[in-house]
């Protein structure tokens, strides 16, 4: 047991970065926020007024050299999470990353190989469904054999519009749509379904809106089908064109019925009734939805670190999920079937 406070440093102040140094400052139990980097002056300054974090560093190496540094938490691009999780072990510093673990198979494998030679500290990529209570009562009910055996899964990312096309800037380097969204839907079908490796995906896609992803070679809708070769079937929508807000949604059906998870995405229990019917206001963004998860995701990390306990998810299970995301992209693009 780790009898003092986790000392955490955080990487990427941006707009996810933020809200995890706010839990991390605030509301993680036995955690002590003490540094944070980035290379833009403001986000370190925000985090010194806001937070109270003294600390700031604009380069890795240094919050990584920061004195009792117990662990990382990796808010930053994709790009960057192979080789920043693998300083962090390097430096004896347990590290806590956003997904997806790599945007190609090599660089996971390095994270897997690299991880093996320090069995004593944690690594953890944040799946933050797997920590959602509506997510994990599924979970549970599944496993309790609730729905039988479960054998199909129909999952969604969806986004509300955005007519700024915020999103359209971070496509070159993304990985697309199907990797950065549909990830976290990938994750989950595998673990609500108990599935192994994919054997065969498809992937279609269009633009709708957003006319410029087409410089990235990238969508703002698409779906997938995910054969595992366990014989599960897996449905993934991913849309970034939403017009009334955040919806992520998840069915499981099994040989004696089905669970759904989401299936309104409603910000709140009022309902409205007027002239134009019955209906309900729904979550504008992905963290409205999963607020609480996201503080649950941080708080379990901590207390693994604390308490040398296996972390609920495996680099193992993170790689998979790349695998998976890498193919359904490859196959939208090729508008062709993808061997696994």
């Amino acid at each position: 047991m780790h009898a003092s406070p986790l000392k955490i440093g955080i990487a990427g102040l941006g707009r996810m970065g933020r809200r995890h140094a706010t839990n991390l400052a605030q509301r993680v139990q036995g955690a002590e926020l003490v540094a944070g980097c980035s290379p833009l002056a403001e986000e370190l300054a925000w985090a010194r007024d806001t937070l109270g974090v003294a600390h700031g560093y604009a380069d890795y190496a240094q919050l990584l050299a920061h004195p009792g540094l117990d662990a990382v938490f990796l808010v930053t691009p994709t790009t960057l999470h192979a080789d920043q999780i693998i300083a962090a072990l390097d430096a004896g510093v347990h590290v806590f990353s956003e997904k997806p673990l790599a945007l190609n198979l090599a660089d996971c494998l390095r994270v897997e190989k690299e991880a093996a030679r320090h069995p004593k500290l944690k690594a953890m990529i944040g799946f933050v469904r797997r920590f959602d209570a509506s997510y994990r009562d599924a979970a549970d009910k599944i496993r309790a054999g609730a729905i039988g055996r479960p054998f199909l899964a129909r999952s969604q990312t969806t986004d509300k519009n955005d007519p700024s096309g915020f999103f359209v800037r971070f496509a070159p380097t993304s990985g697309g749509i199907l990797l950065d969204m549909s990830v976290h839907d990938i994750d989950t079908v595998r673990w609500l379904l108990g599935a192994g490796a994919a054997r065969r995906v498809f992937a279609t896609g269009t633009i709708a809106l957003h006319q410029n992803l087409r410089d990235a070679n990238d969508v703002d809708n698409a779906v997938a089908t995910i054969e595992f070769e366990g014989g599960e079937i897996a449905t993934i929508y991913a849309s970034r064109t939403m017009a009334h807000g955040h919806d992520t949604m998840t069915e499981i059906v099994g040989t004696d019925g089905r669970i759904t998870v989401g299936q309104n995405p409603r910000l709140n229990r009022v309902e409205i009734a007027d002239a134009w019917g019955v209906r309900n206001e729904c979550t504008p963004t992905f963290y409205e939805r999963f607020a609480d998860a996201f503080l649950n995701e941080a708080q379990v990390f901590v207390d693994v670190v604390r308490e040398d306990a296996e972390p609920p998810l495996t680099l193992e299970d993170a790689t998979e999920a790349t695998r998976i995301g890498i193919a359904v992209t490859e196959s939208l693009r090729s508008k062709r079937s993808v061997e696994l």
